[in-house]
């Protein structure tokens, strides 16, 4: 069984960032977790650390890459296949953001604006040379994404279910069962279920 070492959101972003800045050029940081885990929040710290280091950083939600509600709910609102396998456009986040950002530079930092169901309408961007780009949202792993570096928030049943409001709980399933068709083992694996006694699993390939 493997074994952890509490630690805090706040070391954990220190942590990352310092590993990160080790890496020249345009790097991309996965943080996989769900809506749950607040994987956003995590995501702004490395981000933030990143920049008081002097280093171009940026954070992407993959609910900016969403597929359009006609889609996303072909089978019903409340469909757990399709959440996992229609709802967020991972094809996009490869074409627009981790493909050019390797070759030209030039990203889309949103596709699709989830809330009012149209083209987001996003400018692309010229990334700077030393850009790390962090993008955080649920199911990453186990997409085959061109990332360099990973971490995964893990929620217990009952945490998933406490911090997942009722209307979206439906969704839990799908995560489930994502999780356990992908065990694919991130650069960094945190217990999750109380961010500010999160436990870091000892190895993770520090």
């Amino acid at each position: 069984m493997p074994s952890f070492t509490p630690t805090s959101p706040a070391s954990l972003a220190r942590l990352i960032a310092d590993r990160l800045d080790e890496l020249p050029g345009r790097r991309v940081l996965a943080v996989d977790g769900a809506d749950a885990a607040a994987p956003i929040e995590l995501a702004d710290r490395i981000v933030a650390a990143l920049g008081a280091r002097g280093r171009s950083a940026v954070t992407v939600s993959t609910h900016d890459f969403v597929r359009p509600a006609s889609l996303r709910m072909e089978y019903g609102r409340a469909d757990e296949w399709s959440y996992r396998t229609a709802w967020f456009d991972y094809d996009a986040i490869e074409r627009e953001i981790l493909g050019p950002l390797r070759t030209t530079g030039r990203w889309l930092p949103a596709l699709w604006d989830e809330h009012r169901d149209r083209s987001a309408r996003a400018a692309v961007r010229v990334a700077p040379a030393d850009l790390v780009l962090v993008l955080a949202g649920p199911m990453l792993l186990g997409r085959g994404l061109d990332v360099d570096l990973s971490v995964r928030l893990e929620l217990s049943e009952q945490a998933a279910l406490r911090r997942t409001p009722p209307d979206q709980q439906w969704t839990l399933p799908a995560l489930r069962d994502h999780a356990t068709a992908h065990p694919e083992i991130a650069t960094w694996t945190l217990r999750w279920d109380h961010p500010d006694r999160a436990a870091l699993r000892d190895d993770s390939h520090l």
